[in-house]
């Protein structure tokens, strides 16, 4: 069979399976033209979830009758009026969008330049069927009905309209939160279902736009090297997800998905979640035009950077200074997700009242309900001591006492704090572990007999291999026949921890570890296991001296507020809700 060429039609076909994957692909599109051409308001109507309608609307610079005869065409663009696609500084460039919609779609193009006359063009699956004058105010208007219609195996493979609209509304959120100074609207259906105003500023388009307790559960990270500027704001780390949905990354105004600064993200929270959670981050990236590529994927999604060690760099070190910033502080929420489990639900469990019904409020069963939260059978009594003097004021308050020998309450001046010893200390050994190895090694400590680790072979050669490695760390080895090694010293900031645990663990560490990796390339890991095995355990009766000390030293350690697995190291119950728990509020 002989070589020709495919006729337009087709080739529009095959584009548009590139560009327009779905109906939210397609809305991408649009609205992206929508800002491209100037425009301070986009207005967007959605029906079942764009497979019917996609609309929308603009007031930006609009077009002559002639510019939509070309912009129907494929590669013609307005945007790159120097031919010089390594400066790319709209968001769209190529010219094919519009072509490749109105060839699996019928596309209605209405527009308008101020003082001049509107038109309208209608192009359905590829042929033009009508074309004429159209009264609408300056700017441009585009429908897209029936998407997928004619082409049955693309049609067949979209979601539900409910799926649909998802997607849609996170790409409308993307866009809109990169560009503060343009109002959007979202109507799905004939009901609202999104709106913000334009000229907001960068963080007030963000909490508009995500969750409403992200603005006081988050940092501000501002950081600028060169031409780069990075800015935005970083969840702390115990406001976090199941799924990555929630991280919008942003370069030069343009929303993507990109490997390098999705990975640079997961790295920064790397020793402060859990493996299985996802930090909520909103993050905008201003590079010179000429240090990325943008056309590197059909939906501009991905890029490549000039300088990509630099890029990575810059997100670690901006959002690991700002989590430093935020000191013990920990998400909100963990609070009011504790004091949820302390209501009562009178409906559900009526309480038998007493002969002063009047009152609102039973005895609660919290004995019967939730027999967990009963009391052990002997309690160590403390010493009485001072409080400190009104003048002294502690964000995490002074230490109470102690519960199941594993939580210590504190009292503050706003509520009362609950925390995890175990959680904490390790916390706190781990960033001490950081600070000496910053000066070189960490200091070792002898032990007064030195103890032997059985492993099978494989585990001691690993250890074998890192023997001078570990020794910076303060870990003191050496082989002891085929399945065994000798424990000498281990980290003195450890004290007289679990050495066993400590060498078995590392071993099992380091089998997931890159030969060509050295330990302090993976200190966060390596350090997280040392702490963990060297922190005071649950089980473990504290002073008040040693309650009060651990909170100290909290109040000035960075990250002190989650363990090295994400999760929360403290909570406090307000006043407010230790009123409401007793119905005087």
């Amino acid at each position: 069979m002989s070589i020709r060429r495919l006729p337009e039609h087709l080739v529009n076909r095959i584009a548009a399976g590139e560009v327009v994957e779905r109906p939210a692909s397609a809305l991408k599109e649009l609205v992206e033209n929508a800002i491209d051409a100037g425009a301070s308001r986009i207005d967007i109507r959605l029906s079942l979830g764009g497979t019917e309608l996609i609309e929308v609307a603009d007031d930006g610079c609009g077009m002559s009758p002639e510019d939509m005869a070309l912009a129907l065409e494929r590669h013609a663009t307005s945007k790159l009026p120097d031919d010089n696609i390594e400066h790319v500084a709209t968001m769209g460039f190529r010219g094919e969008a519009l072509p490749s919609i109105a060839s699996v779609a019928r596309l209605t193009l209405e527009s308008r330049v101020r003082g001049a006359d509107g038109w309208r063009r209608v192009v359905d699956n590829g042929q033009m069927v009508e074309e004429g004058p159209a009264a609408l105010p300056p700017g441009t208007c585009v429908r897209v009905e029936t998407l997928f219609a004619k082409v049955p195996a693309r049609r067949k493979f979209m979601r539900t309209a409910r799926s649909e609209y998802a997607a849609a509304v996170d790409v409308v959120k993307r866009l809109a939160m990169a560009r503060p100074d343009i109002g959007f609207s979202l109507e799905h259906d004939g009901r609202r279902a999104l709106s913000v105003p334009p000229e907001q500023s960068q963080p007030e388009r963000v909490a508009a736009l995500t969750d409403r307790d992200l603005a006081e559960n988050s940092v501000a990270v501002d950081l600028e090297r060169d031409a780069y500027v990075l800015g935005g704001v970083a969840g702390l780390p115990t406001f976090n997800r199941g799924v990555a949905d929630h991280q919008y990354l942003f370069v030069n105004g343009r929303p993507v998905k990109d490997r390098l600064l999705i990975g640079a993200v997961r790295g920064a929270y790397a020793d402060v979640l859990a493996r299985d959670r996802h930090p909520v981050v909103a993050l905008f990236l201003t590079v010179p035009p000429e240090e990325v590529d943008v056309n590197v994927h059909p939906a501009k999604t991905e890029v490549r950077f000039r300088d990509p060690a630099l890029v990575r760099g810059m997100i670690v070190s901006g959002l690991r200074r700002a989590l430093d910033g935020a000191g013990h502080r920990s998400a909100q929420p963990v609070a009011r997700d504790a004091l949820s489990l302390w209501q009562r639900d009178d409906a559900a469990n009526p309480v038998p009242m007493t002969s002063g019904a009047a009152h609102r409020w039973g005895t609660p069963r919290l004995f019967e309900q939730r027999p967990s939260f009963t009391a052990p059978p002997m309690a160590r009594a403390e010493p009485a001591f001072d409080a400190p003097p009104a003048s002294v004021s502690y964000p995490l308050g002074v230490a109470r006492g102690q519960v199941s020998k594993t939580y210590i309450v504190a009292e503050a001046e706003d509520g009362l704090v609950i925390v995890d010893q175990h959680a904490a200390h390790e916390r706190l050994v781990l960033e001490r572990m950081r600070r000496a190895l910053d000066g070189g090694r960490i200091a070792s400590q002898a032990l007064l007999l030195p103890e032997v680790v059985e492993l099978d072979e494989p585990a001691c050669d690993r250890l074998e291999a890192r023997f001078e490695e570990l020794g910076e760390f303060g870990l003191d080895l050496e082989r002891f026949g085929p399945a065994a090694v000798l424990v000498r010293a281990v980290p003195a900031l450890l004290g007289n921890g679990d050495a066993k645990g400590l060498v078995t663990d590392l071993a099992d560490e380091l089998s997931a570890f890159d030969q060509a990796l050295s330990l302090k390339e993976r200190l966060d890991a390596v350090a997280a296991t040392m702490a963990c095995h060297g922190s005071v355990r649950a089980g473990r009766v504290l002073s008040v001296a040693e309650m009060n000390a651990l909170l100290r030293e909290m109040e000035v350690t960075p990250h002190s507020g989650q363990c090295n697995h994400g999760r929360p190291t403290w909570v406090k119950l307000a006043h407010g809700d230790i009123e409401k728990l007793f119905g005087r509020k």
